[in-house]
């Protein structure tokens, strides 16, 4: 059952003609050559997030807020929705709201992929570009500046504050991963940027196994190069994060997140992004430490998005 399958059936009795019909539903893949030097009884396992329409696991977050948007009737009266993004919770919205006659507009940081910049102008997106040094936190403060500022004009998504977020892997993700791998999996290791993915799924999965452990990851640094995730100490915390589950988050290094990267290409045939990378390095931390387990991480979209970084697969 597909996201919008259970929207439809049982959350939102709106049919949105034209949509992208599957968002979820996305292969979990296993890491065989880079796990051969871990115990027998330890399997490590990726949620393949570029499979989703809009190519990365922001569709799962971007559908159930424009849903309850529409269901809500805050994008009535042909208002923008408007929100910061890095790259790949933008496109999720310019792809959506491109197939429902939706506007689109976006604060990104200036040093997004250029591939990002690309697709979002393809889909229509109206793009405002903010300080790079400032990082996601800029592009927040701005689309706050611009709700603030033009209330009649934009309806802010404001995703890193918004239930929707975190319940669309309540609703999808974590029942996906309790199917696949037969409710035996032990570990959910997943990044922090708004934190939707750890807490949606890690609180499904901890309601039906109370012995699964949930562990967050995050950049060792505040200035990092580990697109799209958070580190949470000195950040602007998103209001739907919850420390208590979040735990105290692996923290792990741009540059080993990079050569993970080169590693899960050449080694498993897996061509995958930045933030990818930095779960396989932290999902394979988690494995090392266990005699036994099922580690399950979410890798959040694939490598064509990082093609301009001409360094990342050498």
């Amino acid at each position: 059952m597909t996201l919008l399958d259970f929207r439809l059936t049982e959350s939102n009795p709106i049919p949105l003609d034209g949509l992208p019909a599957h968002v979820g539903d996305t292969p979990l893949l296993p890491l065989r050559r880079l796990t051969s030097n871990l115990s027998a009884k330890v399997k490590v396992f990726a949620k393949a997030e570029w499979f989703n329409p809009g190519g990365s696991v922001k569709d799962r977050p971007a559908l159930n807020i424009i849903q309850t948007a529409i269901a809500n009737g805050d994008l009535d009266n042909g208002k923008r929705l408007l929100d910061s993004t890095s790259g790949n919770m933008g496109i999720s919205y310019a792809t959506f709201g491109a197939a429902l006659g939706i506007p689109v507009t976006l604060a990104v940081p200036a040093n997004a992929s250029a591939e990002r910049i690309s697709i979002l102008k393809a889909l229509g997106a109206e793009i405002v570009l903010t300080d790079p040094l400032e990082g996601s936190d800029g592009a927040i403060l701005k689309a706050r500046e611009l709700a603030e500022e033009n209330p009649e004009l934009y309806w802010y998504a404001n995703q890193y504050n918004n239930p929707a977020n975190w319940q669309a892997h309540y609703l999808s993700t974590g029942p996906e991963i309790l199917v696949q791998t037969n409710a035996t999996v032990t570990h959910f290791v997943a990044g922090l940027g708004t934190s939707g993915t750890l807490m949606g799924t890690g609180k499904y999965l901890r309601e039906h196994l109370p012995y699964l452990k949930v562990i967050a990851f995050q950049p060792d640094a505040s200035f990092h190069g580990l697109e799209g995730l958070k580190h949470m100490p000195t950040a602007i915390k998103p209001g739907i994060y919850d420390e208590s589950l979040a735990g105290n988050p692996l923290e792990v290094q741009t540059e080993a997140a990079r050569e993970m990267v080169s590693r899960l290409a050449k080694e498993e045939g897996l061509f995958v992004g930045i933030s990818s990378g930095a779960a396989a390095v932290a999902a394979l931390e988690v494995a090392r430490q266990l005699d036994e387990g099922v580690v399950v991480t979410v890798f959040p979209d694939a490598g064509y998005k990082y093609l301009s970084d001409k360094n990342l697969w050498k």
